[in-house]
């Protein structure tokens, strides 16, 4: 059992946070996203920049495909390119994991527009070149990643936000008036197992991160996607059931047992084992086994935090991951 982050972190200084973030997480290491940089640095700007073979620009109602790479896309290009020369200096000798993570297909064909309509979400073709240009590009960008950390194990988060209400046919039109049509689960499924089949040359390692409520393991699984990280909080007893039947399989869970919704607010050390201790007993599964599949995290992204209250929490996250292994073997 080790601790890691989910990707988002406050403030602008890029660096720095990987610099923390590599001494902090040590073996599990991620690659910060910093939203406050613009629009071109946060979970869906990441993703347009990847995009293979796809232009875009930005709207103020967001981001839209365009025929050409618009402005603000080839920025976020540019971004991400000095991210990777930042990485490529600061992680010389890595030889740990480094989490990237991304927007999935469906959370990203809820997010951006067509040139002259609704949402991507809203046509299955524009839904299915969306997802295989962004498998396309994220391949590409991963194997470079690989390439530039020769070290380091690459491994990929796809953020899936959207995907409960993309399942559910509640994500809303551009009126506001009416909802998208549900997307099929097996059509979900096919969009997720691209991503994965596509990300196979360069990594085995892929966790599917959803904080939201309701996301169907059942989908995720089918797209043979091994991981998943959720929230804690958002588990009922039957949400319990269903992660104990997922780690009885041999996949991996990260859990988020710091909640996130009230920025600074960090918890005392002995609330969060404690907590996390209690939920993962609910499993009623071999302790040997939990603690041999299982990570912690915080319950969600950390943007909207204070710089320093972030890094607290991932401290604090560090130091009760032996803690809660300990007690759970007891």
């Amino acid at each position: 059992m080790d601790a890691t982050g989910l990707g988002s972190l406050p403030g602008d200084d890029f660096p720095g946070a990987l610099r923390f973030v590599l001494d902090e997480l040590g073996p599990n290491a991620f690659l910060p996203e910093l939203p406050a940089r613009g629009p071109g640095s946060g979970m869906i700007g990441r993703a347009v920049a990847l995009l293979d073979g796809l232009g875009a620009d930005l709207q103020p109602s967001g981001w839209r495909l365009t025929p050409g790479r618009g402005a603000d896309q080839r920025r976020a290009v540019a971004q991400w390119r000095r991210d990777l020369d930042d990485l490529e200096e600061h992680a010389v000798g890595y030889d740990g994991v480094i989490r990237i993570a991304v927007a999935g297909p469906l959370t990203l064909a809820a997010s951006v527009s067509r040139p002259l309509g609704d949402l991507a979400l809203a046509d299955h073709g524009a839904r299915r070149e969306l997802a295989a240009s962004l498998a396309s590009g994220v391949a590409a960008a991963f194997s470079e990643v690989a390439a530039r950390v020769p070290g380091a194990r690459v491994a990929a988060q796809l953020d899936e936000p959207m995907l409960p209400l993309v399942l559910a046919g509640r994500v809303p039109t551009a009126s506001g008036f009416s909802k998208h049509r549900r997307v099929e689960p097996a059509e979900a499924a096919a969009s997720l197992a691209l991503m994965r089949e596509a990300l196979s040359a360069v990594t085995d390692d892929v966790v599917l991160h959803c904080c939201a409520p309701g996301l169907s393991l059942e989908v995720v699984s089918r797209a043979g996607i091994g991981g998943v990280s959720l929230d804690a909080a958002t588990l009922d007893v039957r949400g319990w059931d269903v992660v104990a039947q997922w780690l009885e399989s041999g996949r991996r869970l990260v859990l988020g047992v710091v909640p996130t919704d009230v920025p600074g607010r960090v918890p005392a050390l002995d609330d969060v084992v404690r907590g996390a201790v209690q939920g993962l007993g609910r499993l009623e599964l071999d302790p040997a086994l939990v603690v041999a599949h299982t990570d912690l995290s915080p319950a969600c992204g950390l943007a909207l935090w204070e710089p320093r209250a972030a890094r607290e929490v991932l401290t604090l996250l560090r130091r009760a991951a032996p803690l809660v292994a300990e007690r759970l073997s007891r």
